[in-house]
């Protein structure tokens, strides 16, 4: 920015600022782009803060979830209504919204400031009522990813999409890492697998129980932690019926999750659906080799230079940058004694990777090279070339 030059405003909308992967990149948009706008996050519930919000001016509409449908199109016209104040109020060029719920709220607010609406994951291309208002009403479409750049593209007609990357600050995130010592219930844990998400379905968590299941009766001293918010009862009660209690960790909701992540050998994802999975990348920028299936949509696109180059297949695709598992069944089974061939697979290949120590070197070096590709250096430039048009 020139000498003299105003800030541009940024507004960047979000329903709250709990563990999430678009909550995460509001918070980390927010703070990228204040040498260069003057940035307001505007969040509808305050509760259950998970990042580090200190010297951002964060503005709590106090508009939380309700439960019935009346409520719920109520609340849409009042923090419609709030923020549209707010645009106004504070003179706001360019209004940046993350997720459908804040996108709806984003395009009812009116147009005095740009509208731009995040797309932050596949499960949103589910409604395409909403996809087709905000193609038509925002200015621009920013899309997590390639492939769904691509669909609002082709299916909507609509030239206003955009692929942004999330940010990646390797460095910061090295010093997360190093800031503390996780907090493990075992002395010893060389062979640990991490995966890290809230507790929903959609994160097909049952998969890589009955697969660790099946690894740690190879590799004994294999252990399996989960990262994220949720009581997971379910899920503890999957790990007791296959007898591996002592080794699979819940850990929690973590607001520094990064020492937790770096303590892994590997990282496994077994979701079905993601938008652009922060923390598979994430645990790559910190050195560890990834696996991940091929789901709608990020883990192609983060393995692969070209996502188009190789079509899906039915068995474990060794990538440059990460081996690429086949979607897995959506269809929950926590039934301890019924392991699929799909669990099989994954554990096969999760054994392979924790035995195998050049082909973990190899996919270690490789994880960091990557990692690079998604700078957070890119991810501002992009988006101040979008405010200057």
């Amino acid at each position: 920015m020139k000498a003299g030059t105003k800030k541009q405003k940024i507004m960047l909308i979000v329903p709250m600022l709990h563990q999430g992967g678009f909550e995460r990149v509001c918070v980390e948009t927010a703070r990228l782009l204040e040498p260069y706008f003057q940035v307001c996050i505007v969040i509808f519930d305050s509760q259950d803060i998970a990042y580090d919000i200190t010297g951002l001016e964060v503005i709590d509409l106090q508009l939380g979830v309700q439960e019935s449908i009346l409520g719920k199109i109520l609340h849409v016209w009042k923090r419609s209504l709030a923020v549209k104040k707010l645009k106004h109020s504070k003179e706001i060029d360019i209004a940046y919204s993350f997720g459908p719920t804040a996108n709806m709220v984003n395009v009812f607010s009116g147009k005095r400031a740009k509208i731009w609406v995040g797309i932050r994951s596949y499960m949103d291309m589910g409604n395409p009522h909403k996809i087709r208002l905000f193609s038509r009403m925002a200015d621009r479409v920013l899309c997590c990813s390639k492939r769904i750049e691509q669909e609002i593209q082709e299916n909507y007609r609509c030239t206003k999409a955009t692929a942004l990357y999330n940010p990646l600050n390797m460095e910061a995130l090295r010093k997360k890492a190093e800031a503390e010592s996780p907090d493990l219930p075992w002395k010893q844990f060389q062979n640990l697998i991490v995966s890290m998400g809230r507790e929903d379905d959609v994160k097909g968590f049952w998969h890589l129980l009955k697969s660790f299941y099946l690894v740690q009766k190879k590799v004994k001293d294999a252990k399996l932690m989960i990262i994220g918010e949720g009581e997971f009862k379910e899920y503890k009660a999957l790990v007791k019926k296959l007898g591996i209690e002592e080794k699979v960790f819940f850990a929690g909701l973590k607001k520094n999750p990064f020492p937790y992540l770096a303590a892994a050998k590997l990282y496994v994802l077994t979701s079905y659906y993601e938008g652009f999975p922060n923390a598979l990348i994430e645990a790559m920028a910190l050195g560890v080799p990834a696996v991940a299936t091929d789901c709608m949509t990020g883990p192609r696109e983060i393995f692969m230079e070209d996502y188009t180059a190789v079509h899906p297949k039915k068995e474990a695709l060794w990538t440059d940058y990460g081996v690429l598992l086949p979607n897995m069944n959506p269809e929950k089974n926590l039934q301890a004694k019924e392991i699929t061939k799909e669990e099989e697979g994954l554990a096969e290949v999760m054994e392979q990777m924790l035995t195998d120590s050049q082909l973990w070197m190899k996919y270690q070096k490789a994880a960091l090279k990557r990692a690079k590709d998604f700078s957070d250096t890119f991810y501002v430039e992009n988006i101040k070339k979008l405010a200057g048009e």
